[in-house]
């Protein structure tokens, strides 16, 4: 009798761990409209760039309620930005720009230092919010890698490229399957800098794509094992060099 309910434990156990390993699925609470889910997006962009500012290297960091060391910290959103059309907005670190810099064309292959993290905003008993954020896997190069990534596909995806050439799926054929429009329209707002990958990062801005700007609710590509279904994106970046690219 002993060993069964032992047994019995052991199996109970296990199953708690592996469900704190599930990751949530944000779509059992999404809004029927879509056009709500944008809303709430740019109601969790607003609470965010309130929420959060810049250290001495540029990376996002939240304001502690405890710590009065930030107090002085300006917002995300007292730094200078601008929205775009699609709702994406873009936000330049004063002092930390190229100069002169160089132009970043939507066809440019660039080298890119950044942590991006995505997010899902939901409406908590009147409370529009994010989410917990969830790093995108292999593009957290600060804090994965250390160096900087180049041409990451949800940036820029040849017509030629292996995944396009055996895609199984209409959808999968499209270079909209795996870029996020949002991201390079902002991305061209930049300049790039001229820097070796050595070198130590000094991050120029942030870039949020709501995520009617991303993938809303289409099908995209598995970047990182877990759905981007009305997930947003911030980015926070430095683009270390651009080069210009002669064909597709």
């Amino acid at each position: 009798m002993k060993k069964i309910f032992l047994y019995i434990l052991a199996g109970s156990l296990c199953f708690t761990a592996c469900k704190k390993d599930d990751v949530v699925d944000d779509t059992i609470n999404e809004p029927e409209d879509i056009n709500v889910q944008n809303n709430y997006d740019d109601q969790a962009i607003k609470k965010f760039m309130d929420e959060n500012y810049l250290d001495t290297q540029g990376n996002i960091k939240a304001f502690s309620s405890t710590d009065t060391g930030d107090d002085n910290e300006k917002k995300l959103s007292q730094l200078p930005h601008e929205t775009l059309p699609s709702g994406t907005i873009f936000i330049t670190r004063p002092d930390a720009q190229p100069s002169p810099g160089t132009s970043i064309g939507p066809r440019d292959s660039i080298r890119i230092m950044m942590n991006a993290q995505t997010y899902v905003a939901n409406n908590n008993s009147g409370n529009v919010a994010f989410g917990l954020g969830l790093p995108m896997t292999n593009y957290n190069t600060i804090s994965e890698k250390g160096i900087p990534v180049v041409d990451p596909k949800f940036y820029y995806i040849r017509k030629d490229d292996k995944l396009i050439k055996e895609a199984t799926t209409d959808a999968a054929r499209q270079k909209s399957y795996y870029m996020i429009e949002g991201f390079n329209e902002a991305l061209q707002k930049f300049k790039a800098f001229d820097k070796a990958d050595s070198e130590e990062y000094n991050l120029q801005g942030v870039i949020i794509v709501p995520s009617r700007a991303a993938f809303a609710r289409d099908s995209h590509y598995n970047y990182s094992g877990y759905s981007f279904r009305n997930r947003s994106f911030v980015f926070n970046f430095q683009v270390y060099k651009n080069i210009p690219r002669t064909n597709d």
